[in-house]
């Protein structure tokens, strides 16, 4: 078995990166690093997040592969179990050249025409299993996106653009999450963080826990806060992840 040595094995308590166990882009805090080495001699643990490997080690550090029993980069695409790499998906391969390049050519245009305060860089992300769109851009620095976050929320800049790619590319099969604060991600319809429970379905977990703070309709951890097979946790903060898990888990 798997992970014999835990106190609970048959239990995993699965996480949201960006607003659950870091503030959004920022690095995971002492006290949360702590509250997660007393877990993991208690259950399984695991993180699943939108954002590529690279994004996660510089949030959650240089050891995120031995830190976690499993880490599922990109919904879990990208996928690791007690540090070892599991199989994987491409986004480009699933769409095709031709499809995927009517969608951002859609997808440009539409930045060129949006009327906003101000502009970065990085506006469309290409990962290995999806895209992330982000109208003011992703090299916008922690204000500025704080600052962009109040701003779609009055102009629902995201929320409209959503609407816009579902109706002019109904015909594709694709899934529109809104998550963090300036962008959102586009996959193939399965393709959220319930993709990630695949990969543990061998281990036949009697409880799996999920922590996300984008739990409602429209988010992205709305799927798998919602999935039968989950326990779903909404927090609003990292500390309000820690004061869940202490009531739970007595760490």
């Amino acid at each position: 078995m798997s992970f014999a040595s835990k106190e609970n094995p048959k239990t995993l308590v699965l996480f949201d990166v960006d607003g659950t166990l870091t503030p959004a882009r920022l690095f995971i805090s002492d006290e949360m690093k702590s509250t997660l080495e007393k877990l993991r001699k208690k259950v399984v643990v695991g993180f699943v997040g939108g954002s590529d490997l690279k994004k996660q080690v510089e949030q959650l550090g240089p050891n995120v592969l031995q830190d976690f029993d499993y880490c599922f980069s990109e919904n879990g695409l990208t996928a690791y179990k007690l540090g070892k790499e599991l199989a994987s998906q491409s986004f480009i391969t699933w769409i095709g050249e031709e499809k995927y390049n009517k969608l951002a050519k859609f997808i440009l245009k539409y930045l060129s025409e949006l009327d906003l305060p101000i502009r970065r860089g990085t506006f469309i992300e290409f990962r290995n299993g999806m895209i992330n769109v982000s109208p003011i851009g992703r090299n916008a620095s922690t204000q500025e996106r704080k600052d962009y976050e109040k701003y779609d929320k009055e102009h629902k800049i995201r929320e409209n653009f959503v609407t816009a790619l579902k109706e002019n590319f109904a015909d594709y099969g694709l899934t529109y999450s809104i998550g963090g604060e300036i962008s959102f991600d586009v996959f193939p319809t399965g393709w959220d963080k319930t993709y990630c429970l695949q990969h543990v379905a061998d281990e036949h977990f009697e409880e799996i826990h999920f922590f996300g703070d984008k739990s409602y309709k429209g988010g992205n951890d709305y799927e798998i806060y919602e999935d039968k097979r989950t326990i779903g946790h909404a927090v609003n903060s990292p500390a309000d992840t820690i004061r869940i898990l202490n009531d739970i888990f007595k760490l």
